[in-house]
């Protein structure tokens, strides 16, 4: 629908406390976004040299209505163009020279995520054929995503995108040893405790081998005689893993990840801290992962969404203290989620710092920008715009979701800002 004469303003009007638009491609101008409330005289003045006579602004989303235009114009009448070395755009274009860093990053993060899943690929296919050289290199593994996650200054998590491969390179085991390392790292786990925890957490579900393919594949609910040879899988693990001489301090992990805080868990329904310590830990990021990514995609979560019912509704099944660090690391809209910002516009969140969470790294729709080159929004730089909600990836229209790529399973990775070994070294 074209827009009305009324909805416009001349450049003389442009006061402080309008939310404008600029019609123009997103590299023309200096700014983050193409609308926004315009916050001081400085932005005037750089608005004012783009060239534009007039511009569109919202009176719903302003704080004032426009000015009456001065008398006084410019002998021309139009504002003098942008000069080549204005340091609006050279802003914009440090911006974009760090977004392309930014891209760049994430893709040496997809491919270590991409040869960490095929190392865990190699480890669950050879596990009962040479256990113990497999063992010995699944504890290589861990030590050396232990090391990298407990040493960086800062830890950032990210949701790997749509140009690794497919659903298939999900690895719950890899997304509960994240999840789990990164609580350790924020309750500072003495390191002796730390190799156990991150062994416990990779091989939690060991005792799935015994399990018949029928009921663990089964989308219908289990039968109560289904669900109580489902819940054996704690035990079968237990027994695995003292054949296959795992270390002692993942034992309890393996029976007891199931346990909840309230008593309401299995297989021994214990409570409290009767649980094993580091099985809380194990837990939780067990119980999250499995909302977001169930055997049934249908009924997945959204990570906000999940983290909210663990939060508001399962509270009491959790220890409170590692349910607190856990949403304080993943922020209340963790990686992955689908979010409407404060100026409108619709993204991603793709990653989040774990000492600043509610201030994530989001990638945006912009039609005007090619996919390849999406902006890359880092909320913690742009104090001017905030996450407005959250919203279901199935309520995006058709071009936004094929644009912003929400995968049907959601798979993180980390990035510690110091150099990092070849974690999926063998």
């Amino acid at each position: 629908m074209q827009q009305s004469d009324s909805s416009y303003v001349t450049i003389d009007q442009l006061r402080i406390g309008m939310h404008v638009y600029l019609d123009l491609k997103w590299f023309e101008h200096p700014f983050a976004f193409n609308n926004f409330r315009i916050k001081d005289e400085e932005q005037i003045a750089v608005i004012r040299s783009l060239g534009l006579a007039r511009l569109r602004y919202d009176p719903a989303r302003s704080d004032l209505t426009p000015a009456a235009a001065e008398a006084k114009k410019d002998a021309e009448g139009v504002p003098p163009p942008l000069l080549k070395e204005h340091p609006a755009l050279a802003a914009k274009r440090a911006l974009i020279a760090k977004i392309k860093l930014q891209r760049e990053s994430a893709a040496r993060i997809e491919t270590a995520f991409v040869d960490t899943a095929k190392t865990i690929h190699d480890v669950e296919k050879n596990l009962f054929t040479h256990p113990a050289e497999t063992i010995e290199q699944a504890s290589r593994l861990v030590d050396q995503i232990a090391d990298s996650i407990l040493s960086a200054p800062e830890l950032a998590i990210h949701v790997m995108g749509d140009k690794i491969g497919g659903e298939e390179l999900y690895f719950h085991s890899l997304n509960v040893t994240m999840l789990s390392l990164m609580m350790a790292r924020d309750i500072k786990l003495p390191q002796e405790a730390v190799q156990a925890l991150g062994m416990g957490a990779l091989f939690h579900d060991l005792g799935r081998q015994e399990i018949p393919t029928r009921i663990l594949l089964k989308t219908e609910p289990l039968t109560p005689a289904e669900r109580n040879y489902f819940e054996l899988h704690c035990q079968y693990g237990v027994e695995l893993a003292e054949r296959l001489k795992f270390p002692r301090g993942t034992l309890p992990i393996i029976a007891e990840h199931h346990e909840l805080f309230d008593g309401s868990g299995y297989p021994h329904k214990h409570k409290g801290e009767a649980i094993n310590l580091l099985a809380r830990i194990v837990a939780i990021a067990n119980y999250y992962d499995e909302l977001c990514n169930p055997l049934n995609v249908a009924t997945a979560l959204t990570p906000h969404e999940a983290l909210a019912t663990m939060f508001a509704r399962l509270r009491a099944k959790f220890d409170p203290r590692f349910l607190q660090i856990f949403v304080r690391c993943l922020g209340v809209y963790p990686p992955g989620t689908i979010v409407q910002l404060s100026n409108g516009l619709i993204g991603m969140v793709a990653t989040i710092n774990t000492t600043r969470p509610m201030k994530p790294m989001v990638v945006v729709y912009d039609a005007q920008v090619p996919r390849e080159e999406a902006i890359l929004v880092d909320m913690d730089s742009d104090g001017d715009v905030n996450i407005a909600k959250a919203i279901r990836p199935a309520q995006l229209p058709r071009e936004i979701f094929a644009y912003l790529s929400p995968r049907q399973q959601v798979s993180y990775y980390f990035d510690a800002s110091t150099p990092s070994k070849d974690i999926a070294k063998k």
